[in-house]
C-alpha cells in the first residue's frame, strides 16, 4: 500500500486521539451462527489490537462467560489468521440458560473483572443483545454484591464502574429490526439460490412442481426475497398471510403458467408461514393440495441447515468487517452515559441505534402478527421488506388485459456497454412493470448497434420467464455509443413511435443521446439510465448491477488460490483483477478476501511503496503467516505491471517465500448473478419504470410526447441512503471521462480500513463513522434506499 492512506480525503478526523490503551474489549458471539461472524470477529479483534486495547475471545457465548477459566482467552493478531473464508463462528456459540439467571451474571461479570474487561462486543440476535443489555444495567449491583462476597476487591467497583456493549446483528433471518441487512442474510440468500437454480434444472425436464421450505420462523424476508430472486410462483410469508381462498388462487396461478409453456412450477414458503387463522401452511399440505387439484407431479425439499452452512458471501464479509471495526470506534467513544448501542447497515451506510429500541420495535412486529394486524407487522419491518413484497406482487402476479390501463404509449429497452450479472433480471422487471403500467414494451437487440440496425421487437409477459437467474445479456450487448449512429437511431424511434428509453449499462450513451436532442426531436422522450457493469465506475451511484457478482467470483477464487498453497512452504499470490481504471473490484475484493496490500490507479505508488510492502510481507512471513496475497487492478500503473510485480515480489522475498501469479480474466463476468444482483436489479428497474411512466403522463401534451428538460433524462443510482434519480448532464462534472471513472469514489474510504486489517500503521478517517441516531427517525424519505437487498 502507498504510505499516505486516503490522501484524497481533506477534511479527516483520525482516531490517534481514540487510544484504546489500558482498556480490555471481549468479543462473543451468541445465539445461532450466521456466516460473517467469524470475519466480524477478526475485524474487531484486529482494530482493538490496533488501537492498543487488550482484546479477548469469549468461547461458547454466554457459557463461555459464566463459565470463565479457558473459554476467555486472550487474542493476537495471528490467532484470527484464516478465518475470513470460514462459515459459522470459530469461538463457538451456544444458548446459556444460566446466563438468564441472576446467579449467572453474577459468575459472568466476576470472570470479567478478574480480566478488567469492560467493553463488550456481542454478535448475535435480539434475544442475545437483550441478556447483554439487562447485564449492562446490573454491572453496578453485581459489582457490589461481589465485593460483599469478597471475590472483588473494594476499589475494583470504582476501577470497573461501568460496562460498555456494542451489538451486532448475525442472524441469517433478518429479523432485527433498524438494520438493512443482518451478518449472515446475504450468505444465506447465496445457498437458497444455488439449491433453487439446481432445481429449476431438474425440475424444467420432467415438468415438475417443486415446494421449497426455507428458514424463517418468524421472519418471511429469506423467503420473500428467494421467492424475487428466482421468479418463483407463489410465497408464503408470516407476515402477510394469504387471503381466505388462496389454495384455489394458486392452484389457478400454477395451472395458468404451465398453460403459458411454463415447464415448471416453484413455491417457496418460510417455515413459520401462517394463514388467516394462525393455522400453521406446511409444505406436505401445498404438496397434496396441489396433486389433489392439478395432477401435476410435486416434490418437497426442506432446506434446513444448510442455509446456515457455507463460507460467506463477499457481502457478508464486507459488511461484517466494517461493523467490527465501527463496534470498535463506538467502544472507544461510549460514556458512562451512553446507551447501549447496535451497529447498523442503512443503505450503504454505518450508523448506531441505541439497542433497546431496536430490540423494541423488532418485538413490535411480532406483537403485531399475533394480532393479526399484518398490514402493520409488513411496514414494522422496514421500508426495505415493504418494497421487495410490492415488487414480488407486482412480477409474480399478472392482471388480466381488462383491469390494465391503457397507456398507448411504446418503451423501449436495451443493454449497452459489457455484459454484468443481473442485466437479465433488470429487463425482466422493466418489461412486467411496464406492461403492469399499460404500455406496449419493445426489446432492442445488440445495444446500439442492434438499435440504429432496426433489431427491435416487441416484448411480452411470457417472453422474459425465467430471466432472472440468467448471467450475461439475453438481449444482447454491445460497446457502440450512439454519437455515429444518432441519425438512424432517430429514424428507428420515429418508425416504432418510441416514447421513453430505459438504458441498462454504462453512462455515457445516455448523456451522448441528450446533447443531441437539439438536432433531434424524436430523443425528446422521457429516458432513463440503470448503472450496470462489474467494474462500478459509473458516476452518481454507490454500486452498480453486476459488481457484487464479480466481486464474489473473485473472492470465491481467491480462497481457492489461498487454500491451493495450504501445506506447502509460505506463498505469495499476485491476483490481476478488472475494472478498467477503476480500483473497486481490487480494493473491495481485497477487503473481503484478506489481501496484504491491493494496486489501485485511484492510489499512485512508487517503488519506494512496493518495497515498503514486500518488506512488511516478508516480516509477517517469518511469523505464523504462511500465505500472502496480492491484487493489482488491470490498469493501476503502465510500467508497474502484473509480471513486474511478480518478479520484484520474487527476488525481493527469496529464501523467505515464492511467488504465483494469477490474472483472473473475463471469468469476473460469467456466471449466475448473486442474489444481490438480481434484487437490485429487480427493485431498480421496477422503480426506474414507474418514474417512467410518471413522465410520460407529464410530458403529454397535445396529442405527443415532447420532454427536453434536463430531469426528463436520469441516471437512477444509489447514494448513501437513498435511490436518487440525477439528470446525466449534471453528473458530467463529477466524471473524469479519460479514465471512465468518478472523481468522487466512496469506497476508497475502505482502504485504510483494509491496510488495518493487514496491520499496517496507517490514519483512518472517522469523520463519516456511524452517529447514535433513532430507530423512529431512520426511515426519513420515500426515496429510501431499499436496495440493500
Amino acid at each position: 500500500f502507498p504510505a499516505d492512506a486516503s490522501r484524497k480525503h481533506s477534511k479527516k478526523i483520525f482516531f490517534e486521539n481514540l487510544s484504546g490503551a489500558g482498556k480490555a474489549i471481549a468479543v462473543l458471539t451468541s445465539g445461532g451462527d450466521a456466516q460473517g461472524m467469524n470475519a466480524a470477529v477478526r475485524a474487531v479483534v484486529r482494530m482493538g489490537l490496533y488501537v492498543g486495547a487488550k482484546v479477548y475471545f469469549i468461547h461458547e457465548g454466554y457459557q463461555g462467560m459464566v463459565d470463565g477459566g479457558d473459554n476467555i482467552k486472550e487474542a493476537s493478531w495471528e490467532s484470527v489468521s484464516s478465518m475470513l473464508q470460514v462459515g459459522g463462528t470459530v469461538i463457538g456459540s451456544a444458548r446459556c440458560k444460566e446466563f438468564r439467571t441472576h446467579e449467572g451474571r453474577l459468575k459472568a461479570a466476576h470472570n470479567l473483572v478478574q480480566r478488567g474487561i469492560t467493553n463488550l462486543c456481542v454478535i448475535g440476535g435480539d434475544g442475545s443483545l437483550t441478556g447483554a443489555n439487562l447485564f449492562r444495567e446490573e454491572w453496578s449491583e453485581l459489582l457490589g454484591e461481589l465485593v460483599k462476597k469478597d471475590l472483588i476487591a473494594s476499589d475494583a467497583v470504582q476501577k470497573y464502574s461501568a460496562l460498555h456493549i456494542v451489538g451486532m446483528v448475525g442472524s441469517i433471518d433478518n429479523d432485527f429490526c433498524g438494520t438493512d441487512m443482518t451478518i449472515g442474510t446475504d450468505s444465506a440468500l447465496h445457498r437458497i439460490i444455488e439449491v433453487v437454480d439446481a432445481i429449476m434444472t431438474t425440475a424444467q425436464s420432467h415438468q415438475r412442481t417443486f415446494v421449497l421450505e426455507v428458514m424463517g420462523r418468524h421472519c418471511g424476508y429469506l423467503a420473500l426475497v428467494s421467492a424475487l430472486a428466482c421468479g418463483a410462483d407463489w410465497v408464503l410469508i408470516p407476515e402477510m398471510p394469504p387471503e381466505d381462498g388462496w389454495e384455489d388462487k394458486m392452484c389457478q396461478k400454477l395451472s395458468a403458467n404451465r398453460a403459458g409453456m411454463k415447464r415448471l412450477n416453484i413455491i417457496i414458503v418460510a417455515e413459520g408461514a401462517i394463514d388467516r387463522n394462525n393455522k400453521v401452511i406446511t409444505t406436505e399440505y401445498i404438496k397434496n393440495l396441489v396433486v389433489k387439484c392439478l395432477g401435476f407431479d410435486t416434490r418437497v425439499t426442506i432446506l434446513g441447515h444448510v442455509q446456515r452452512g457455507g463460507t460467506p458471501s463477499a457481502f457478508d464479509r464486507i459488511l461484517a468487517s466494517r461493523m467490527g471495526v465501527e463496534a470498535v470506534l463506538a467502544l472507544l467513544e461510549t460514556t458512562a452515559n451512553t446507551p447501549a448501542c447496535v451497529v447498523s447497515l442503512y443503505g450503504n451506510q454505518s450508523v448506531r441505534l441505541p439497542l433497546m429500541e431496536c430490540v423494541q420495535m423488532t418485538q413490535e412486529v411480532q406483537k403485531a402478527m399475533d394480532e393479526k394486524r399484518f398490514e402493520e407487522a409488513v411496514k414494522l419491518r422496514g421500508r426495505s421488506f415493504e418494497n421487495n413484497l410490492k415488487t414480488y406482487k407486482l412480477l409474480a402476479h399478472r392482471k388480466p388485459e381488462s383491469e390494465l390501463p391503457s397507456s398507448n404509449f411504446n418503451v423501449a429497452v436495451l443493454n449497452v456497454g459489457a455484459p454484468a450479472a443481473g442485466m437479465n433480471a433488470a429487463v425482466r422487471s422493466a418489461v412486467r412493470v411496464g406492461i403492469s403500467e399499460g404500455h406496449k414494451m419493445f426489446a432492442v437487440s445488440d445495444g446500439f448497434e442492434g438499435f440504429y440496425k432496426g433489431q427491435i421487437k416487441e416484448i411480452k409477459w411470457a417472453d422474459v420467464g425465467g430471466w432472472t437467474g440468467q448471467g450475461g445479456s439475453l438481449l444482447g450487448t454491445k460497446r457502440t455509443l450512439p454519437a455515429k449512429h444518432l441519425e438512424k437511431i432517430a429514424e428507428q424511434m420515429r418508425k416504432h413511435n418510441i416514447n421513453a428509453l430505459l438504458v441498462i449499462g454504462g453512462f455515457e450513451s445516455l448523456l451522448q443521446l441528450y446533447e443531441a436532442r437539439g438536432t433531434y426531436e424524436e430523443l425528446c422522450i422521457p429516458m432513463c439510465m440503470l448503472p450496470a457493469t462489474i467494474s462500478n465506475n459509473v458516476p452518481g451511484t454507490d454500486l452498480s448491477i453486476g459488481a457484487d457478482t464479480a466481486l464474489n467470483a473473485i473472492v470465491e477464487t481467491c480462497d481457492r488460490i489461498k487454500q491451493s498453497a495450504s501445506g506447502t512452504k509460505r506463498r505469495v499470490f499476485i491476483i490481476e483483477t478488472m475494472g478498467g481504471y477503476c480500483g473497486y473490484l481490487a480494493s473491495v475484493g481485497g477487503l473481503a478476501a484478506g489481501a496484504d496490500a491491493v494496486y489501485i490507479y485511484e492510489e499512485p505508488f512508487d517503488i519506494k511503496d512496493l518495497q515498503a510492502n514486500v518488506e512488511h510481507l516478508t516480516e509477517k512471513m517469518k511469523t505464523t503467516i504462511q500465505r500472502g496475497l496480492v491484487l493489482r487492478n488491470e490498469n493501476s500503473n503502465d510500467n508497474y505491471t502484473t509480471d513486474f510485480i511478480y518478479q520484484l515480489y520474487s527476488e525481493e522475498g527469496r529464501g523467505v517465500f515464492d511467488c504465483r501469479k494469477n490474472v483472473l480474466g473475463h471469468m469476473q463476468q460469467g456466471g449466475a448473478p448473486s442474489p444481490f444482483d438480481r434484487n437490485f436489479g429487480t427493485k431498480i428497474s421496477a422503480k426506474a419504470m414507474q418514474w417512467i411512466s410518471k413522465k410520460l403522463v407529464e410530458t403529454f401534451r397535445n396529442g405527443r410526447v415532447f420532454a427536453n428538460t434536463e430531469d426528463s433524462c436520469c441516471l437512477l443510482g444509489m447514494r448513501r441512503r437513498a435511490l436518487v434519480f440525477q439528470p446525466v448532464v449534471q453528473l458530467k462534472d463529477e466524471t473524469d471521462f479519460v479514465h471512465r471513472i468518478p472523481k468522487e469514489q466512496w469506497w476508497l474510504k475502505l482502504r485504510p480500513l483494509m491496510k488495518i486489517l493487514a496491520k499496517y500503521k496507517t490514519s483512518y478517517d472517522v469523520s463519516d463513522s456511524g452517529q447514535l441516531e433513532h430507530v423512529v427517525r431512520l426511515r426519513p424519505t420515500e426515496l429510501e434506499a431499499s436496495v440493500a437487498m
